[in-house]
């Protein structure tokens, strides 16, 4: 990126919706994944409400910021309702993606890593689709969830390139992008190495935790 600072290289938009979803649906196409329109249409939403801080961050009183998804868990599983332990089940959910999404590079200095997330966001999603089912909100987005939790590696390549073409940079960190894609076996980490003339073996590859 050279000496451009982030805000120099953003492309500044009028409707961030519009946006969001001409990018996500541009990169669907382009990446050539099969996604539900319905799916693609919830990260879309998901992408312009988190794009404002005061819902992506938690306020409780005393802290400001994003409460660990080990202890979002434990608060699902201590809800005292079937609402309750939803909403905190998405949030589980939609926090893993868009960290994993738009934040993956910063996650190598963490003591959890992307396969974390994707474990997290994989089984908040699907454990969700199982909640709501039967229910009004199960008919509105029992699939969404579902495919959410199945096809969140997909997904969280799709954020990935629109971050990427945001900040309209083609740099690769070559051995970032081997170490995701060891961890969590994403195609777009994949095509970028081989278009780096480098051929990832299968079977050096890690197993998911």
């Amino acid at each position: 990126m050279g000496d451009r600072s982030i805000q120099e290289c953003v492309l500044p938009v009028q409707n961030l919706r519009d946006y969001f979803r001409a990018s996500v649906n541009d990169v669907i196409a382009k990446q050539g994944v099969e996604v539900d329109p319905h799916t693609a249409y919830y990260v879309v939403n998901l992408l312009t409400l988190f794009a404002r801080s005061e819902e992506f961050y938690e306020d409780d009183g005393e802290a400001y910021g994003i409460k660990p998804l080990a202890l979002m868990l434990a608060d699902a599983s201590d809800a005292q309702n079937v609402e309750q332990r939803a909403f905190t089940l998405q949030r589980i959910g939609d926090v893993s993606l868009f960290i994993s999404g738009f934040f993956i590079e910063s996650l190598a200095a963490k003591a959890v890593d992307v396969d974390y997330y994707v474990y997290m966001g994989e089984s908040a999603y699907g454990s969700l689709s199982e909640e709501v089912r039967g229910t009004f909100r199960g008919h509105a987005f029992g699939d969404v969830y579902k495919e959410l939790a199945t096809k969140f590696q997909v997904m969280i390549d799709v954020l990935n390139e629109v971050r990427d073409s945001a900040l309209q940079t083609s740099d690769v960190d070559l051995l970032r992008t081997y170490e995701i894609w060891l961890k969590t076996g994403s195609q777009r980490a994949e095509n970028l190495l081989r278009q780096q003339g480098i051929v990832p073996i299968s079977a050096a590859k890690g197993q998911r935790h």
